[in-house]
């Protein structure tokens, strides 16, 4: 089947036959682009305003982190009123309304006279805008996609990483001229292109074409009289006995023509079906918890849990931890910008690696988790420039594995599919929350304890772990434990079956039998009388 868009206003829907794979998809994925590079680039880049802020305020590395805990707890905390704003208003008008939070948020954490401040406006304001801007672009992209929806959601999640690449060596450059405070004020600017983002994310419509099919032509009435008469051998005497053979309305004496069938809905008060009208759509649910009953679901929630934990903290500290190596700021610009670009070919590579046919996506996700966690401990034995670069950009590569793909993976049948995708990625982000308020500040509290930045990568790596054990268990529980629970049930419905034993046979001649057992009865009482 072709795939058909209809035509129609650019404020209303589109309308396909099938899912596009392209089309309008398209124009939202460039949407998507930019959507990541104004919310997660900007979160990633933050660490350029790291030590200005703690000369600013004179606070610890703890408490300028809760910044950006603050911020990330609340994008992902609230991930549930996305998706329930989303059903109800439409993704238009939710993403454009997060990028004017997002906006404001940060304009206004550029007049910031305190770290309190910050927490309010960066990490409330703006941490809400983030939720409201990223979750329904990822989830209307994923619509647009069916067979290329691992590839095209990988090489449009790699705005983040040209953001940071881009990013960070600019606000530094930026901030020699201008200071930190306008230079997060032109972040904040900025930021109103999420808005205009939004505006291009057109709601998709799948509707599927009916076949018609050619009804064979009607025989006349008369026709079908004549033939009922000769297989039923109908007679007035089968119609005295009581026994109505045939199912012909015209076996009433008295009438020797039948009535047709299209006006007999009309007589029993029904209003005739329509075939040709497509039934209604049913109601989207707001928000869908049905998904927590799912055990490979809440598995795969545990793993993005324990691996946000990595996801955060090492872009955080990379240019605190350099420093301390003695690496002067210039060249730790650098070391982050080589990080992005491995990123932008770690996205790219598991995009196209899980866009081949046939491929167990949940198996490849599990080795670019376990891979994660070697480059998270390898970050404490790097020592000098290239060292830590090398470190770097092999984290970077494998954080693309991981990251552009984790939240696209809830459409795959092995967690919960397509259908459910909507309500799961705001439950699953949800989840997420936690770990994003306990991460950077987990780091902080170990770096300020052990005064060294490596233990800050070993909680990362720790908690990438724990990811990777939860991830082996997704495939299992979906079709190991419940398929042995359905097994189960079927064995029983079998044994309740033989049990039972098979039903009664009934004679063939079951209607003559009663025919003749009236016939008796009625002699019988003639004789009485």
């Amino acid at each position: 089947m072709t795939v058909k868009a209809v035509k129609m206003p650019c404020t209303s829907a589109n309308v396909y036959t099938k899912v596009p794979d392209g089309g309008w998809g398209w124009t939202v994925a460039f949407a998507f682009f930019v959507v990541e590079a104004l919310t997660y680039g900007i979160i990633k880049s933050f660490g350029v305003f790291f030590n200005d802020l703690m000369d600013s305020f004179d606070e610890t590395n703890s408490r300028i982190s809760w910044i950006i805990s603050i911020c990330v707890f609340v994008q992902t905390f609230t991930a549930p009123l996305s998706t329930v704003l989303s059903n109800r208003f439409g993704h238009r008008l939710v993403v454009m309304a997060g990028g004017l939070l997002v906006s404001a948020g940060m304009v206004i954490a550029s007049f910031a006279r305190s770290v309190v401040h910050m927490y309010v406006t960066i990490g409330i304001v703006s941490g809400l805008g983030y939720c409201l801007s990223f979750l329904p672009t990822v989830t209307i992209l994923s619509q647009y996609f069916d067979k290329r929806r691992s590839l095209v959601t990988a090489v449009a999640s790699t705005g983040e990483c040209f953001a940071v690449f881009s990013f960070a060596p600019a606000i530094t450059a930026l901030k020699e001229q201008i200071g930190w405070r306008y230079s997060m004020l032109s972040v904040g600017v900025l930021q109103l292109g999420i808005t205009v983002c939004g505006s291009l994310l057109r709601p998709i419509v799948i509707r599927e074409q009916e076949e018609v099919k050619a009804q064979p032509p009607e025989e006349s009435t008369e026709t079908k009289y004549m033939l009922e008469n000769e297989q039923t051998c109908t007679s007035i005497e089968s119609i005295d006995s009581g026994v109505d053979i045939t199912t012909s309305p015209s076996n009433v004496p008295g009438k020797t023509k039948a009535e047709p069938k299209s006006e007999e809905p009309k007589q029993h008060g029904q209003n005739p079906v329509d075939n040709s009208s497509t039934p209604p759509a049913p109601k989207t649910k707001l928000l869908d918890f049905s998904v927590m009953r799912d055990y490979s679901f809440i598995c795969y929630a545990f793993f993005g849990l324990f691996a946000t934990l990595g996801f955060f903290a090492p872009s955080l500290y990379i240019i605190p931890l350099s420093r301390s190596l003695g690496i002067g700021k210039d060249h730790s610009a650098y070391i982050l910008s080589a990080m992005a670009i491995a990123e932008v070919f770690g996205r790219i590579f598991a995009g196209w690696i899980l866009n081949k046919k046939p491929i167990r996506k949940i198996y490849i996700e599990l080795i670019c988790v376990i891979l994660l966690s070697v480059a998270l401990v390898a970050f404490p034995f790097a020592s000098g420039f290239w060292g830590l670069m090398i470190c770097s950009v092999y984290f970077g590569f494998m954080l693309g594995t991981v990251a552009g793909t984790h939240i696209p993976l809830l459409a795959e049948d092995d967690v919960v599919g397509i259908e459910r995708m909507s309500s799961a990625a705001g439950v699953y982000v949800f989840i997420q929350s936690l770990a994003g308020l306990a991460g950077p500040p987990l780091a902080g509290v170990l770096v300020d304890t052990t005064k060294n930045y490596s233990s800050a990568f070993y909680s990362c790596a720790a908690g990438m772990v724990l990811g990777a054990v939860f991830l082996a268990l997704v495939r299992p529980c979906k079709t190991g434990l419940c398929h042995h629970h359905q097994q189960q049930q079927q064995q029983q419905q079998q044994v309740e079956e033989s049990t039972a034993g098979p039903p009664p046979e009934l004679p063939d001649d079951f209607i003559d039998m009663d025919i003749g057992k009236a016939e008796n009865s009625g002699k019988g009482s003639d004789s009485v009388v």
